[in-house]
């Protein structure tokens, strides 16, 4: 920069710190109102932004929406896949992942996107499909390129990796998902349960697989 010129402005819609702020005062308005009945105009007072303001960086509620859920999903599953990559014992690994896995989506923030993007599948599709396409999918297929790894080195005997993927991720879950997502567990569960539910399930699935 030329001494004496004044720094250029960041340009329309590029403020990461005011992008951040229509963020979490989205998060807390879809929190308390759910997705249907929250409007820009909710999330804007909330947020502390102007009209105007919010539209320089979201076209629509939807987008704001899958915004929102990329931001928390890069924030909370940042971490969790490395134990996929272990060239460690497999059940280990497994249970590392599964625990990781557990805990985050059984978690309260997690529980509540997923609520909004179960009420408006029939109406909004393409939203869900997308939540899918950027979330479970990929762990989906980071799993199932370990255990094609396990499988091609004869450590597992699996003729269908990718249903044998869905069964160890249903694992993973058993006896907390669904009471969480349908209000029937109150509080995430403690790490105790999760850890005791993924290594329980792992030996069922390895039960079933292992040479």
């Amino acid at each position: 920069m030329v001494e004496g010129e004044r720094p250029s402005r960041l340009a329309a819609g590029q403020d990461p710190v005011k992008r951040q702020q229509i963020l979490e005062g989205a998060n807390r308005v879809f929190s308390q109102m759910g997705f249907d009945a929250a409007s820009m105009n909710d999330i804007t007072r909330e947020a502390g932004v102007s009209k105007g303001t919010i539209y320089v960086y979201f076209d629509s509620k939807e987008e704001l929406f899958m915004e929102l859920c990329n931001h928390y999903r890069e924030v909370l599953f940042a971490d969790i896949y490395h134990a996929l990559e272990s060239d460690g014992d497999l059940r280990d690994a497994l249970i590392e992942f599964g625990t990781a896995l557990a805990t985050v989506v059984t978690s309260d923030v997690v529980i509540r996107a997923q609520r909004v993007v179960i009420g408006v599948a029939e109406r909004m599709p393409s939203m869900s499909r997308e939540f899918y396409e950027r979330g479970p999918r990929r762990g989906q297929a980071l799993m199932r390129a370990l255990i094609d790894k396990h499988v091609a080195a004869g450590t597992l005997d699996i003729e269908d990796t990718e249903l044998a993927t869905y069964q160890l991720a249903d694992l993973f879950m058993s006896g907390m998902f669904k009471k969480r997502l349908f209000g029937c567990m109150a509080t995430q569960p403690s790490q105790e349960l999760i850890r005791k539910t993924v290594t329980s399930g792992v030996d069922v699935f390895l039960k079933a697989y292992k040479r």
